[in-house]
């Protein structure tokens, strides 16, 4: 597999390891910089992420962008239970985008799932934060907050500061620590029925060193975590105060509205703007490299005289590129190249040439878009040899250092304003950056602040989209319908790696992969490769059980024998959603599992067919083994939302290109599941108390593969390209469920 950017940093980081841990041990730890940075008054950092003053008040710095993930509540009760605070005196705040604030435990653990060796984590470490702030890393997603900042750096965090608290109270009482005892914020000394606030140790809690290694709790000793608790950015979204990027303002402020080249790859070759600058509030028509923007007094303004600017692109080679001539390329990678290897288990072409009975299926599914709720949008203010942004983003330090570097500025002379995400999904990671180099650009030529917006339009047809993939298949089976190898060959590239293995127990696997590269720009989407990868393996596992004359749930289930969690949630969802017990007139079950960011889902769903032929989703039973749940409440919307999100690239999902340019411009062209036709959602927490899994993306993966399997079952038609839209099922033939 090719050496992506993230794993080639994240070796050289290893490589240079001894220069950075020489780096860390100059700096000052990072409460104390958080004290002589961030503190007004006699509030005070016992650790970088929670601070303290004298009314007892303790607020916790959360390094994640909130998207409506709910994340900053539950980091923010990990910290506090570790803590023994009082939740009724927790603040929370949105850390700031400062090196202080680079998230080194992201690169601990994306060091140990992107495959650096065991004997090299030690060396990663102890420089881990050196790393962050070099590569200005403060990213939110890969459904990373919960299992790495969270179970790491705020539990460790809580758990020290407690610790240094309970030292400086044994200090001032002359007691020894062990005869101190902690709750609600306070230290208690029972034997003399003495007690603290943390607000009145503070101050002295912060002149000493955070502890290595504080003891962590046992679950048994949780008093907020696995609570369902409101989270705390809801009361804004209902009243209306929550400020997101689009939010940004000032009276002085002008608007960008821009036009980009149709086609990837391509620049502006000349413009007349004549009829443009004519229009009432239009100050200036900005040219860029492969871009042409007006900038007006309000953005209404400047979309419309943008309607006006005649500009002529470049030509080129992909002018006449379609959806189709990229189909007809990929499935001529598939029959030309055996790829690169991505897993090889036995030797499963062997298998197939003996086989008593082969199944062959290619699949395929769309390029998509992100298409967040929030338009793509940055506010730039540049001012001598200083700047402010604003935006919505998932990785605030990237932000920071990308403007700095485009508007020839030191970082720590530009000041991010961090704000609520209306939704990212990969959108807003900081290797989408054509938002924020535009933005930047443009607002170089004014002395006041510019907010550059992207249309829906803009935003639909410009985006950096999910990899269309193709997948071809084949299943061998023995003279006992025993499935004996497993054959898979599938355009990249890879994303993630891992996302297209199999658990199930089949002997003989070859799974491969080749190069799938287009013009198209292409980054992460939620759930990245197991949103492609399990509709094409759960669906192909379901024609294998079909063909073999094997139930597909109890198929699963003999061959996840080696897999307990696995088989855990297929129970459980099964059960939950009365699998293999009668069910109303022309519904039908079809169910899907996947492991993914350190979680297990397993999805049932109930479909049936309308008058039109078309399907319905009744109801979508998931389990979710995700280790643990930090807050339940947070677990079922995050599933909710993942079920949804899926569904609605199952159903209707996909983005083509004629003449090169993307087809779709709005939401009337990329349609989405609504209230009206949203499922009733079950979920079911399994509690395995194994380590911390994702959140975000886990329920995504299953569910497209969850209602063809269950299509299958009503219609006799395999789907094995989506979306589901696109298929004629009007000549339905029904199957018997086995």
């Amino acid at each position: 597999m090719k050496m992506n950017r993230r794993r080639f940093i994240l070796a050289g980081a290893v490589a240079g390891g001894g220069v950075l841990i020489g780096y860390s041990a100059t700096r000052p730890t990072r409460h104390r910089r958080a004290n002589a940075e961030l503190v007004q008054g006699t509030e005070r950092f016992v650790t970088s992420f929670i601070k303290i003053d004298p009314s007892n008040e303790v607020t916790i710095y959360v390094p994640h962008s909130e998207m409506g993930q709910g994340i900053h509540t539950a980091l923010s009760m990990m910290a506090a239970d570790e803590l023994d605070a009082d939740w009724e005196d927790i603040n929370i705040e949105q850390a700031p985008a400062i090196d202080l604030f680079a998230n080194g435990d992201l690169v601990k653990g994306f060091a140990g799932e992107f495959g650096v060796p065991n004997f090299l984590m030690g060396l990663v470490n102890v420089s881990a934060f050196a790393v962050a702030e070099l590569m200005n890393l403060q990213t939110t997603g890969g459904s990373t907050s919960v299992r790495y900042t969270g179970d790491t750096a705020m539990r460790t965090a809580g758990a020290a500061a407690r610790e240094m608290l309970i030292t400086a109270a044994a200090n001032r009482w002359n007691v020894p620590t062990t005869e101190l005892t902690t709750e609600l914020s306070h230290v208690h000394h029972n034997a003399s029925g003495r007690s603290f606030s943390y607000g009145e140790l503070a101050a002295d809690a912060a002149l000493l060193e955070p502890p290595e290694d504080p003891v962590l709790k046992d679950r048994s000793q949780f008093n907020i975590m696995g609570k369902a608790i409101s989270r705390n950015d809801i009361p804004a979204k209902v009243d209306g105060s929550a400020m997101y990027g689009l939010d940004a303002h000032s009276e002085d402020m002008l608007y960008a509205a821009i036009k980009l080249a149709p086609v990837f790859g391509t620049r502006l070759v000349s413009v007349d703007a004549s009829e443009a600058l004519a229009q009432r509030g239009v100050e200036r028509v900005v040219e860029l490299e492969d871009s042409v923007a007006v900038v007006a007094d309000n953005y209404w303004r400047a979309k419309k005289a943008l309607e006006l600017v005649n500009a002529t692109f470049e030509e080129s080679d992909n002018e006449n590129i379609s959806s189709a001539d990229i189909a007809a390329r990929f499935d001529r990678a598939l029959a030309e190249s055996n790829g690169s290897t991505d897993k090889e288990v036995g030797d499963a072409e062997a298998a197939l040439e003996n086989a008593a009975d082969v199944i062959e299926a290619n699949y395929r599914v769309p390029y998509l878009a992100h298409a967040a709720m929030e338009p793509m949008n940055c506010t730039v203010h540049i001012q001598g040899d200083r700047a402010d942004m604003w935006t919505s983003t998932q990785d605030a330090l990237s932000m920071r250092g990308r403007v700095a570097s485009i508007a020839g500025l030191a970082e720590e002379n530009v000041t991010f304003h961090q704000t609520y995400c209306g939704g990212g999904y990969g959108r807003r990671l900081p290797f989408n950056w054509n938002m924020i180099d535009h933005a930047t650009l443009i607002a170089k030529e004014f002395d006041v602040p510019v907010k550059t917006v992207f249309s829906r339009e803009d935003d639909m047809q410009q985006d950096y989209y999910r990899p269309a993939v193709h997948n071809n298949f084949k299943a061998a089976f023995d003279a006992n319908n025993n499935v004996t190898a497993w054959h898979s060959r599938f355009t990249g590239p890879i994303q993630v790696p891992g996302a297209s293995h199999i658990p199930y127990g089949i002997e003989h696997q070859s799974i491969r992969v080749v190069d799938g590269d287009t013009h198209v720009p292409i980054a992460a989407w939620r759930s990245v490769d197991h949103s492609q990868q399990t509709f094409f393996t759960e669906s192909f596992m379901d024609e294998v059980a079909h063909r073999a004359g094997v139930n597909p749930y109890q198929m699963r289930m003999d061959l996840l024998q080696e897999h307990p969690r696995h088989r855990k949630v297929l129970e459980v969802a099964a059960e939950a959603a009365g699998y293999g017990q009668n069910l109303p007139a022309g519904h039908a079950l079809g169910i899907a599992v996947q492991e993914s960011f350190g979680s297990f889902v397993a999805e049932v769903a109930e479909v049936s067919m309308d008058a039109d032929n078309q399907p319905i989703v009744h109801k979508v039973t998931c389990a979710i083994d995700c280790g643990w749940a930090v807050n339940p409440d947070t677990v079922e919307a995050q599933i909710e939302s993942g079920i949804i999100f899926g569904l609605s690239a199952a159903l209707y999902g996909e983005i083509t290109l004629e003449n090169g340019r993307v087809a779709q411009g709005n939401f009337p062209d990329y349609e989405m599941v609504r209230m009206a036709t949203s499922p009733e959602i079950e979920v079911h927490i399994v509690e395995s108390g194994e380590a911390l899994g994702g959140l975000g993306e886990p329920a995504t993966p299953p569910i497209a593969a969850a209602v063809t399997n269950a299509i299958y079952i009503l219609t006799g038609q395999r789907v094995r390209e989506l979306p589901i839209k696109n298929h004629d099922f009007s000549r339905s033939n029904p199957v018997a469920q086995v």
